[in-house]
Parts: structure tokens; sequence; C-alpha cells
């Protein structure tokens, strides 16, 4: 199983070696897990799907994807994974840092491209269909490092990098102006707020301490809250509580009443009822069928 691991809505793990900050892994939803919550990272991700058809969020922008889409997710965007309707989705998760392809000493890729994607100056189309006129190129870059990576012959940095470089080259032609600075300021509170849940989710959280957090009052931060999540802010806080239990289920021994508590329900009954209202099952049925 291939379950991302998050301190807070930023995503901490480490990918790659540290000398080489590349990776793939190969996820399935619902298989693996149910979804993977919003969340960003530093790391400049693509997400590549291989079977099935699925839904991605991309900062707030909810995508439909079928099997060969390719989805391109910069430094620093929101972005969620999650089960469309009943249908099962299987894709691979290719994630690197772009420093790997930056020189020390700055060079023209780097300062007209790279530093700018990075600090968020430019931003890149994100969805890209079998019928779009670069998806040749793409795939064919993607599925040539799926190649490297099965055997990871002597040189085989070079040719990632060589890959990489080919694919960004495909993208220049689909960059577009960064989002205007009212929208990108309301995406700055939304990464504070998921922050601040995905770090303190265990503990009891109330609508002022999250309104806190932006500096609205409690009825402007629901109105603001629902308006760009599509969700209230308690729906939003259970579904990421009960994401945590899914995981917690599978992955240890814990009895159900302490997994509860983990996930920040101090009430057994409420957390049953919402796990199987959401789910389907018991928490005992999915851990079990898991």
């Amino acid at each position: 199983m291939n379950i991302l691991e998050y301190e807070n809505t930023q995503e901490i793990k480490s990918h790659g070696l540290a000398d080489f900050p590349f990776n793939i892994y190969l996820c399935s939803i619902p298989l693996d897990f149910p979804l993977v919550p919003a969340h960003w990272h530093n790391d400049m991700e693509i997400i590549y799907i291989k079977k099935g058809q699925g839904r991605i969020t991309v900062d707030l922008v909810p995508i439909v994807v079928n099997s060969g889409d390719i989805i391109v997710v910069p430094p620093g965007q929101l972005h969620s994974i999650e089960q469309f309707e009943d249908r099962s989705m299987e894709y691979e998760n290719i994630i690197f840092q772009l420093n790997m392809l930056m020189a020390v000493q700055g060079d023209t890729c780097t300062e007209k491209f790279f530093q700018p994607l990075l600090q968020r100056q430019i931003s890149i189309w994100n969805h890209y269909t079998p019928d779009s006129s670069v998806y040749p190129v793409l795939s064919n870059c993607l599925d040539t490092m799926d190649n490297i990576c099965k055997t990871f012959a002597p040189g085989y940095e070079l040719a990632i990098k060589g890959q990489l470089f080919t694919l960004f080259h495909s993208l220049i032609s689909f960059i577009k102006d960064p989002l205007p600075s009212h929208q990108n300021k309301s995406l700055d509170r939304l990464r504070d707020i998921l922050k601040y849940v995905e770090t303190n989710y265990s503990d009891k959280i109330s609508i002022a301490d999250a309104a806190d957090i932006c500096g609205f009052s409690q009825s402007h931060f629901m109105k603001f809250f629902k308006q760009n999540m599509a969700v209230s802010f308690t729906d939003y806080l259970n579904d990421y509580r009960l994401t945590m239990a899914t995981r917690l289920l599978v992955s240890s021994s814990d009895s159900i009443v302490n997994i509860a508590a983990e996930t920040g329900f101090d009430n057994l009954s409420y957390f049953n009822r919402l796990f199987k209202r959401k789910y389907g099952c018991t928490p005992t049925a999915f851990r079990n069928r898991s």
C-alpha cells in the first residue's frame, strides 16, 4: 500500500534520495485509500492516470480524469485526489524537486522558467488529455522514466533528467498568468486553515479557532470556507478525521475506541455513525475487508 505521509497540509515526506530527489509511486483509489486530502508541497508532482476514472482538484478546481490523462501540479498548488462516484482508479505519482534541474549559479533555464515556477510567478496548465497537442511527448517522457526506473542502470540519473527537460520544454507553450492577487490571498488563507486542521485534527477544534487563523469573524469564516471548499468547515473537519481513521484502521492494530480518540472523536457512537454514513460500513468491517 502506498500511503503518502503528511504532518500537516504541507506534505513533508522526502521523495527519492537526498542527492537525487525523484520518485515514482503507483497508487490505487479506493483500494489503497479512499482519498488523498487537499494538501500542498514544494515538490513538483505529475499524476499519470493508468486505469479507470477519478477526480483530482487543483487550487479548488475539480477535474474528472480518465485513463491516460496527465495532471501537472507545480509547487505550492493545493491538490487532492479522490474516488469519482463508484469508479476505481490506478495512477502514478511522479514527485521530484525542481532544484535537481536548476543550476547552482543560475542559468537561463533556472532564471526564465524553473525559479519563476517555484516562486509561483508563472503557472502551467494542469490537465492534459490524450487529444492534447503535447500529449505524445508528455506520455512518452513518463513511460520512458517508468522503464528507466525498472532497472536503475548506471547513469539512470542522466536519463531521468533528460526526460524531465524534454517534458518541461513541451510545457513551455502552456504557461499561463498567475492568479489575480485576491484569488491568491484566498488560497493562502485556505492553506493556513487546512494546515491548522491537519496539524491539530486529533485535538478539539472550534469554528472560533479556525476563524482566528485568517482573522475572520465566525460568520464570515463559515461563509468563506463554504464558498471556497463547497462544504461546511464542520463537514470538512469530520471528513478529514475519518480519512485519518481509515489509515489507522488499515495500518495499526489499535482498538476502534483508541482510533476514534486519536482522530479527534471523543464520542464513539458519533464516530461510528459518521463512519458508516461515509463508508457504508462499520470501522470494524472496514478493517476486516482491507
